[in-house]
């Protein structure tokens, strides 16, 4: 993604790594939009923290975030022992997908890296391989992206108003963005509309970063309250939604994202909206049978009860907004049933929700 920063345009990536000083880099997305920031970090517990902490945020770049991390975790050990390699190994996992549960990107990326690894015979080989295949994830992911792009443009038309829900753009990636890349497509392809922005509460994703990156790709937009959405709707001022998602199941169709989607779909199907959530191959959970089984991650009290933001010196402050001794509940994500899904964009093509499991090799699952 090409970024303004003081003044100048340069590529950017949101997740790469210091092969040198073994070490993640990574945009500090809690600075955003008002401070453009790199960060790094210095060993795996750190990086788990930056997923954690959402420090970087969003289903392909945690994923690709948690597969450096554990090349990180790898080359930074020492000894000589195999089996004490392989718990250190498994240590380092098991930080790192923890880090995030609901997601199913970090832990389907640290896997590839670890089915890799095991082609070495010894740890300088497995630590060489874990940093490759990481970095194979993460290009793969762009590619994956760009793919999504090429499929989802075809259902962008002159005039339309697009909505999304949080923010599936370059930033949640590589590069490119799910939710965006079809966007970012049709502009390539000069075709003229609009989209609106959830705001997407409570960490405002939609209005800090998915407006960030529409502004900076010069995309005419506008920033919507949650609960305007229905309203739109209602005067047929949204002609299609394009959100991402953080775990979508092979068997079933069903789609965990954001908190908000699932109410988002509901009103996109009561007023015959075409919704769409685009992914890469990498957020497919070919195992769980049902929704229910997707673990939701519940944040802390404090995003609902209060907000983050920048004061009139740039510093990045927090304001109580809820009523003082009041607590809130604040679960991460929702469930988005199958059947108010129009269709999903893959890198393979566009797929209704009951027809991933029937070409489910095709989108890359290696099982029986």
């Amino acid at each position: 993604m090409q970024v303004i920063v003081n003044g100048r345009t340069r590529q950017y990536r949101t997740v790469e790594f210091d092969t040198k000083r073994n070490r993640v880099l990574l945009i500090e997305q809690r600075l955003l939009p008002h401070t453009f920031k790199r960060i790094e970090t210095q060993d795996f517990a750190a990086t788990a923290r930056a997923i954690r902490d959402m420090v970087v945020r969003g289903a392909g770049a945690i994923g690709a975030t948690a597969a450096y991390g554990l090349a990180q975790g790898a080359r930074a050990f020492k000894r000589r022992s195999m089996p004490a390699f392989q718990k250190h190994v498994q240590r380092v996992f098991e930080a790192l997908r923890n880090a995030r549960p609901t997601a199913v990107d970090p832990v389907n990326a640290m896997l590839e890296v670890r089915r890799k690894m095991a082609a070495g015979n010894t740890i300088e080989a497995q630590q060489e391989i874990a940093l490759a295949a990481a970095q194979a994830f993460a290009d793969d992911n762009v590619e994956d992206c760009r793919a999504i792009g090429k499929h989802g443009a075809a259902l962008i038309r002159d005039g339309m108003n697009i909505l999304t829900h949080c923010n599936a753009g370059w930033l949640a990636f590589v590069d490119i963005g799910s939710a965006t890349a079809p966007i970012y497509t049709a502009q390539a392809q000069d075709r003229k509309f609009h989209v609106y922005c959830d705001e997407t509460r409570p960490r405002c994703q939609g209005a800090t970063l998915t407006a960030w990156e529409l502004a900076q790709q010069r995309v005419p937009h506008h920033v919507i309250a949650d609960n305007a959405a229905g309203h739109l709707f209602q005067r047929g001022q949204i002609q299609i939604v394009i959100v991402g998602s953080d775990r979508t199941l092979g068997r079933t169709g069903e789609v965990a994202n954001k908190i908000g989607t699932y109410a988002k779909a509901v009103l996109a199907h009561r007023h015959r909206v075409p919704f769409y959530v685009a992914i890469p191959l990498s957020t497919i959970d070919w195992n769980l049978k049902s929704g229910a089984a997707i673990p939701i991650e519940e944040r802390d009290e404090t995003e609902v009860l209060g907000a983050w933001g920048a004061d009139s010196r740039g510093a990045r402050r927090y304001v109580r907004v809820a009523n003082p001794g009041s607590h809130a509940k604040n679960p991460g994500f929702d469930v988005t049933p199958a059947e108010l899904i129009t269709g999903i964009i893959t890198p393979k093509g566009i797929f209704k929700p009951a027809e991933l499991w029937d070409n489910r090799h095709q989108l890359g699952f290696t099982g029986r």
